[in-house]
């Protein structure tokens, strides 16, 4: 049975990740942004515990850890969440900016840099599920996508640095999924929104947990999922 730290488990991706391993009865350690997250969380997977921390503010994510229990051992902390704001450079705030790279790339290494002693302890695996925009910048994407470019160049950085100490790190880069960020990315568009037509949520967490139960032996560094046309 494997212990996991998990971000953004109350919807989309990471609440089908969340289901899937505690369906099969590993441990779950779910991050919530404030204590009435935390409850719908707890409600939502019986038997998992919860954290509070908020990832709009990295800075204060160390405080929030050291006064909760954490886990003594983790097999694995899946970064999941994170915002998506789109807007034209040109109408692009700092306040934009600044609220792209602290959910997407600032809180993720933050968390990342305070859980290490419990990854290297049990040789663990860190998985950033990133996106497409991670690997290209569309218009209007700037922010977002510059959030997602430095968390590939995190991961690339952090497995270079932790593959003595047995960790193990893969990037996910998700194609357009029915989640409801992209329900709210459609209306940002002025699109109407099917589902039908992106990944399912689940599809994905299929592909992060096969990376994940992958034999100790190998590591998968870089997937790419995408919508079958």
């Amino acid at each position: 049975m494997a212990t996991h730290l998990i971000t953004g488990a109350g919807s989309g991706i990471g609440s089908a990740v969340s289901q899937r391993l505690l369906d099969r009865g590993d441990t779950l350690w779910l991050l919530a942004r404030n204590a009435g997250r935390a409850k719908e969380l707890a409600e939502r997977f019986p038997g998992a515990r919860t954290v509070v921390g908020d990832l709009s503010e990295p800075a204060r994510l160390s405080w929030a850890l050291e006064k909760q229990e954490q886990p003594e051992t983790l097999d694995s902390l899946l970064h999941i969440g994170g915002v998506a704001e789109l807007s034209p450079v040109a109408e692009s705030t700092p306040a934009l900016w600044n609220a792209s790279l602290a959910a997407n790339l600032v809180a993720p290494a933050e968390l990342t840099r305070l859980l290490l002693p419990q990854l290297r302890q049990s040789r663990g695996h860190v998985v950033f599920v990133n996106s497409g925009a991670g690997l290209r910048a569309n218009p209007e994407w700037g922010a977002y996508a510059a959030s997602k470019h430095g968390l590939k160049a995190l991961a690339d950085s952090l497995r270079a640095e932790e593959t003595s100490a047995g960790v193990r790190v893969t990037s996910v880069y998700p194609g357009r999924t029915a989640t409801p960020m992209q329900e709210k990315i459609h209306r940002y568009e002025g699109r109407s929104y099917d589902p039908e037509q992106w990944l399912a949520p689940a599809d994905v967490a299929h592909t992060v947990v096969c990376a994940l139960d992958l034999p100790r032996g190998a590591e998968v560094t870089d997937l790419q999922v995408r919508p079958k046309s």
